[in-house]
């Protein structure tokens, strides 16, 4: 299968780049730097692998990564939507957004709507949620508000719930948001918490189910949470029509 992975050069994405080449997949990698990206590709095998840079913080980017994987390949069939921030120094990016919402809501939807014309109902949108949840202020989306990393991250995660919810409803591929657990061993939880964290894989195994396994063949719009091991509810925001419908209205406004 061809699966694209955004953030693959560390953490959950580079484990789970490692786990769906292991068996074989073809996997186009993304990431911010291209020299840890060619480091990762060598190491995963460049004969399995196909590099892609972007800056999924800058709208211009993402939208050149969806042009460059579509000139390439005229077939998707998994979108892992995993890269993620939780801090920056620089909190607005020069499309006027806050860089947490930017690139934990705003890219992956760009990027998975601009890609759409490679998938059918047999493709997958895997997108990284989290069970910290908090009610969306669709101000601080567009930068006109300003919010703690952690209230930013919970929001942020929120959001691309809501949107997997409401894009759902209207597309072929299966889409479907996971909540990968709680504390993994990741940087982004290293660096935030201090804590060393839960094994990667534990995260990377369940976004390689719910890339290829028959559990989420019909699980689009669905939320699963990894914590209970099992598909289950999210925040009550991320299952009401009218809300999610508002988001996906306002993110269209912001990707034209």
């Amino acid at each position: 299968m061809k699966i694209l992975i955004t953030g693959a050069t560390d953490g959950i994405g580079l484990a789970t780049a490692r786990m769906l080449v292991d068996q074989g997949h073809e996997v186009m990698l993304h990431g911010r730097n291209d020299k840890k990206l060619s480091d990762m590709a060598a190491e995963l095998g460049v004969e399995n692998t196909e590099q892609y840079v972007a800056d999924l913080s800058q709208m211009a980017e993402v939208n050149k990564l969806a042009k460059e994987v579509a000139a390439e390949h005229d077939r998707l069939d998994v979108l892992i939507n995993n890269a993620g921030v939780y801090s920056s120094p620089a909190l607005i990016t020069g499309d006027g957004l806050d860089i947490r919402f930017a690139v934990n809501t705003v890219a992956p939807y760009m990027l998975t709507k601009a890609l759409l014309p490679l998938m059918d109902e047999s493709s997958r949108v895997v997108n990284l949620s989290s069970a910290a949840q908090q009610p969306l202020d669709a101000e601080a989306l567009t930068g006109k508000a300003k919010l703690e990393d952690g209230e930013a991250y919970a929001q942020s995660k929120l959001a691309i719930t809501m949107w997997t919810y409401g894009l759902s409803q209207h597309v072929a591929p299966v889409v479907v948001a996971v909540n990968p657990m709680s504390l993994l061993g990741s940087k982004m939880v290293k660096n935030a918490f201090g804590l060393d964290g839960k094994d990667i894989n534990i995260g990377a195994e369940i976004l390689c189910r719910a890339a290829l396994s028959d559990t989420f063949r019909d699980a689009t719009g669905k939320y699963f949470d990894n914590d209970i091991g099992e598909f289950g509810d999210p925040h009550p925001d991320a299952q009401d029509r009218e809300k999610c419908a508002a988001l996906i209205q306002q993110l269209d406004a912001i990707i034209q």
